[in-house]
């Protein structure tokens, strides 16, 4: 590995599952599925596929980056890599956004990062889907 570093893998931060929408795009799934598909993209809580919902991916995840991160020293930084819904999910749970309200974190891009710090108060978010120029996301409406 390039910088030495350690690599830990956490079975808490996979990719949301979706069910029988796995694999399909998100057009296949609005011609198959389109009542459930409508619901989830008005935001209202669905198991999209009869998969999980994003609170119980947040449930899982949360977790894993809060014992991590109490792990570290007091200038320690801890990197964690997973998949945009999912790191959206569990940032909206660390700072403390109502569910509804995850949504308008926006996607993250693929290999972008965001920054989280903890402060006083609690975790806030420092920046989100950095590093390249915004590009459309899987999910987002354009």
């Amino acid at each position: 590995m390039l910088t030495g570093l350690d690599v830990t893998h956490y079975e808490g931060l996979r990719e949301t599952y979706a069910g029988v929408w796995q694999g399909l795009t998100h057009t296949e799934i609005n011609e198959r599925y389109g009542d459930q598909y409508a619901a989830w993209k008005r935001g209202e809580p669905v198991r999209r596929g009869g998969g999980e919902l994003e609170t119980e991916v947040a449930d899982r995840a949360a977790p894993v980056v809060l014992a991590a991160a109490d792990k570290l020293g007091d200038d320690g930084v801890l990197v964690v890599v997973s998949h945009g819904g999912t790191l959206r999910t569990t940032i909206g749970r660390l700072i403390g956004l109502d569910p509804v309200s995850w949504e308008s974190l926006g996607g993250l891009s693929n290999c972008c990062w965001s920054v989280l710090g903890e402060g006083v108060r609690g975790w806030r978010l420092t920046e989100h889907n950095a590093g390249t120029l915004p590009e459309p996301v899987l999910g987002d409406d354009t």
